[in-house]
């Protein structure tokens, strides 16, 4: 009787804790109005309302400080929305990209197995964490050039640089833009190459109607705040193959060959009957490592916001969409000046920034116009790493180049992005337009802004 009378009041105060923290929202994270020219206009950042600071507090009073209840929903419901067999969290959309790839090189796919020195055709211009599993799994990322207007590989240039070591395409959907995915789809099927899709860009991106990552073997999303939804750090890996999951989940979870979730035991009922490598017959299956990982999982306090923001996310992919198509009518009139972006063919985009490319004959540079854009307080950012193999960091290092990348080059010297995140109101878009065409037509007239 007593239990129950302490469970009854714990119940009440949590649930008062709860609308406090409803409150609390309102009154310290509440909008505030727009100024232009005072106000930022960040290229990216976090959305949220009450209910996912809620959602944050009900998880941390359940004081489970790993992956549980919140992360078992989330994965769940993030696999019914992508339309995904198997939808398993990992602490980052690098994370995610690195287990992804990891479960190509298990010795467990036999003739299949990526093993050091195989080549993996990826794309010259993206995130370096695209291309970082390839590196550093021993194998030869393949660059090849890129796209004018959508921004992604060519799948001509892919097909040009399949040869007898390549075993995989790995590539990104930029900025949210589907790559050719029947053209890519074709030459992997045709010449018995994984794909894995980095959607970290792309949640709610479709091709000819389908979430993009369902066409590849394996798939990868962020939640980093500047993502389609958030949870601080974190990301997550999906796919239809069963087998492919257990192996991810092998990489992600320390490389054990158990699957037993937090907590439990004995989930394949022989934890004590199993002969591995040259441990001796019985060895418990808990601490038999089959792969060569780490512990990657993301917690329940960031998986329970990523489970309030779900019930955001169309609403944030519509808005993402409306603010593109505002920003590329109102610059519709700047295309003597500025190339504007193009959705792939077949696809719909869930945009995640809007491309801009300085023409060569423009009377400004890119570094001019984005210089001044970020002097009205407009973010602004480059695509990524621009063309890859100039980074710093890829010097000395094993890769194959196919053809010339002119195009990676002119995004890596004429490419930025402004946001398009559903943070920005009409004002916002209607601020960046004005800024954007008053710097144009004082150039153009031979002015200085």
């Amino acid at each position: 009787m007593a239990s129950d009378s302490i469970s009854h009041e714990a119940e009440a105060l949590r649930e008062q804790i709860l609308t406090l923290v409803e409150r609390y929202h309102a009154l310290a994270h509440g909008p505030k109005p727009f100024q232009p020219g005072m106000s930022a206009v960040p290229v990216s950042g976090r959305v949220y309302d009450a209910s996912d600071m809620r959602s944050l507090v009900d998880s941390s009073l359940d004081f489970w400080l790993t992956t549980g209840r919140f992360n078992d929903a989330w994965e769940a419901r993030l696999a019914a929305r992508l339309g995904a067999r198997y939808a398993m969290t990992v602490n980052s959309g690098s994370s995610a990209n690195l287990v992804a790839f990891s479960a190509l090189t298990s010795p467990k796919l036999k003739a299949r197995q990526l093993k050091p020195g195989d080549e993996v055709i990826t794309a010259a211009t993206g995130f370096p964490t695209t291309v970082n599993p390839i590196l550093t799994s021993g194998m030869v990322p393949v660059f090849v050039d890129m796209l004018p207007g959508t921004y992604n590989f060519d799948p001509a240039k892919v097909a040009e640089a399949i040869g007898p070591k390549t075993r995989a395409i790995m590539a990104a959907h930029t900025l949210g833009n589907p790559f050719d995915l029947a053209a890519i789809k074709a030459l992997c099927v045709e010449h018995d190459l994984f794909l894995v899709e980095d959607c970290c860009d792309a949640l709610g991106s479709t091709y000819d109607g389908v979430q993009v990552g369902l066409f590849g073997d394996l798939a990868t999303l962020s939640f980093y705040p500047a993502h389609h939804i958030t949870t601080g750090e974190g990301g997550a890996v999906f796919t239809n193959d069963e087998f492919l999951r257990r192996l991810a989940e092998s990489f992600r979870d320390w490389g054990r060959d158990c699957f037993c979730a937090p907590g439990k035991d004995n989930t394949c009922g022989r934890r004590f009957d199993w002969k591995m490598g040259g441990l001796p017959k019985g060895y418990d299956h808990k601490y038999t490592y089959s792969h060569l990982g780490f512990n990657l999982k993301m917690t329940d306090m960031q998986a329970s916001i990523g489970l309030a923001q779900m019930d955001h996310l169309d609403g944030f992919i519509a808005a993402r969409k409306q603010n593109f198509g505002r920003l590329k009518a109102g610059l519709a009139h700047l295309q003597e000046f500025l190339h504007l972006p193009e959705a792939t063919p077949r696809s719909d985009p869930a945009w995640f920034g809007f491309p801009i490319t300085v023409a060569k004959d423009a009377p400004f540079t890119r570094d001019e116009l984005t210089r001044h854009l970020e002097s009205r307080r407009i973010g602004t950012r480059l695509l990524f790493g621009g063309n890859l193999v100039r980074q710093p960091y890829m010097a000395g290092r094993n890769f194959r180049v196919v053809g010339e990348l002119t195009q990676a080059d002119t995004i890596m010297r004429d490419t930025f992005w402004i946001g398009v995140y559903p943070g920005l109101s009409g004002e916002h878009i209607a601020y960046m337009l004005e800024t954007i065409d008053a710097f144009c037509r004082a150039r153009a007239a031979g002015g200085s802004t």
